[in-house]
């Protein structure tokens, strides 16, 4: 038994780094995109009103993990698991040095490029950890814990480094980013010996001539909707917000089809159907929750930037530096929480009762930050302690939520589409920050305090109400919890 990382799979560490890279090049490059964008253009930013600018960060993000559920299909079938990898962190590298670009083309093509490339490389990095462990090696769970600190790593370093570069010129931060994923590339490359036969052989087999075929129809016409959306934005036809509309009816679209065909398919039997009902309780949850979560890099980035004294012992830092707060306490924090759930034994709450917990969680840190930005509206910058607050509660709350929501995905989806149960995770995280970006364009047009008791009374009322459903859920989960 191969246990030269930690116990563990030797590959276990070429995929440990490659994904704390990737996600190092996400974090740098959200820390500071939408201070790129609302930035003066004499200032090397993009002069764009702060409303735009919500509307393309948030678009960008939902489409980051929407783009997971292609990504997932196109490596089974077409490219295999461990070349999807690869091409996705090329086109991710490619797309962050496009921002580097004093270009809007090279801007839009950057964030199409970082899209494409995190949805080939997210989903199938995580499922290249899974094949490392045969079903009945016990040190799987243990395997993905030891990965995901390799994703918290990255978030924690991102924003400091990136942030840090951006002082100095914005599109460095980006650049940054770029060879962030260019180091990870390297070492995913030279450690894929490591990997074995892991993700070699596509899912769908090797004969796979009519799919390609499918493949390279869709892939050109995708092209030429991107294209010419690209021209029309270019003549003024097509407007940031008018994208942004059509994209929000498409993932309502999708939700609204895709539990659709679930909840009235006649393939379920009655315990399976019960639980496909806790599920989109869930998944509507998790969207509103991860609405409010995932504004770290958009309204509190912006309140960080603008009204917020950033000095620690006299001295000042970068705005984005407070986007590894949330990581930091996550390191901290994820222990005590899992030796809680541990400890409380029998009494631990259900998976719907923690998820009911994470929205009053998160919902608290903006109304804490609702309180704090009163001073903030009379031009005076407040302390950095009220984000720090705000972030501890998010923390919590995802501690709450986030962990658990994928567990409860695996225990309560049926057995045949379990895989497409992940699915769903990421296009909750889709819809959220869809919704989440709606939010942060609303920055400027409402005063502070409104803006973030809005947002956090929002998710309360949210959490209020699936308190008032845990127990019907628990019933219908039929032993689960």
């Amino acid at each position: 038994m191969d246990k030269s990382f930690f116990g563990h799979p030797s590959g276990l560490s070429t995929l440990f780094f490659t994904e704390m890279w990737e996600r190092f090049s996400y974090y740098g490059m959200r820390a500071i995109l939408i201070l790129f964008m609302t930035s003066k253009v004499a200032e090397g930013g993009l002069g764009l009103q702060t409303a735009d600018a919500g509307v393309i960060y948030g678009l960008t993000t939902a489409m980051v993990y929407m783009a997971a559920l292609p990504g997932g299909w196109i490596a089974d079938q077409f490219l295999g698991l461990r070349r999807a990898v690869f091409i996705g962190g090329i086109l991710i590298a490619a797309g962050n040095f496009c921002l580097v670009i004093p270009s809007m083309f090279a801007f839009y093509a950057g964030l199409a490029l970082i899209v494409a490339g995190t949805g080939l490389l997210k989903p199938n990095v995580s499922a290249i950890v899974g094949q490392l462990y045969t079903p009945e090696d016990s040190r799987r769970d243990a395997g993905f814990s030891i990965f995901y600190m390799g994703i918290n790593t990255g978030a924690l370093i991102a924003p400091l480094l990136c942030g840090w570069v951006a002082q100095y010129n914005w599109r460095y931060g980006f650049g940054l980013a770029g060879i962030g994923m260019i180091i990870g590339l390297v070492q995913y490359v030279l450690g894929g010996r490591n990997l074995g036969d892991a993700g070699l052989v596509p899912a769908g087999g090797t004969d796979t001539a009519k799919l390609r075929r499918r493949l390279i129809l869709g892939l050109a016409v995708l092209t030429g909707i991107v294209a010419g959306v690209i021209i029309l934005g270019f003549a003024g036809i097509v407007t940031a917000k008018g994208i942004a509309d059509a994209s929000g009816l498409v993932l309502l679209t999708i939700v609204v089809v895709f539990f659709g065909w679930l909840l009235v398919s006649s393939q379920w039997n009655t315990v399976e159907r019960k639980r496909l009902i806790v599920i989109l309780g869930l998944f509507l949850a998790a969207a509103i929750f991860w609405s409010v979560f995932e504004q770290a890099g958009s309204t509190l980035n912006l309140f960080a930037e603008r009204s917020t004294e950033n000095r620690i012992l006299g001295r000042e830092f970068p705005a984005p530096w407070y986007q590894s707060v949330n990581s930091m306490f996550l390191i901290a924090l994820a222990p005590v929480f899992a030796w809680l759930w541990v400890r409380l034994g029998p009494k631990e709450p259900s998976s719907p009762a923690k998820f009911a917990l994470g929205l009053l969680l998160v919902g608290l840190g903006f109304l804490v930050l609702s309180v704090g930005s009163a001073a903030a509206e009379s031009g005076v910058r407040v302390s950095p302690l009220w984000l720090v607050a705000t972030y501890l509660c998010h923390t919590m709350g995802e501690l709450c939520l986030s962990p658990v929501g994928l567990s409860a995905m695996t225990k309560l989806a049926p057995p045949s589409v379990t895989g497409l149960m992940m699915g769903v995770w990421f296009l909750a995280l889709s819809v959220g920050n869809y919704m989440g970006g709606r939010m942060a364009s609303m920055y400027e047009s409402l005063p502070l305090p409104t803006l973030f008791g809005v947002v956090g009374a929002f998710a309360i009322v949210a959490g209020v109400v699936l308190v008032m459903f845990v127990r019907p859920m628990v019933r219908l989960m039929g032993g689960v919890r």
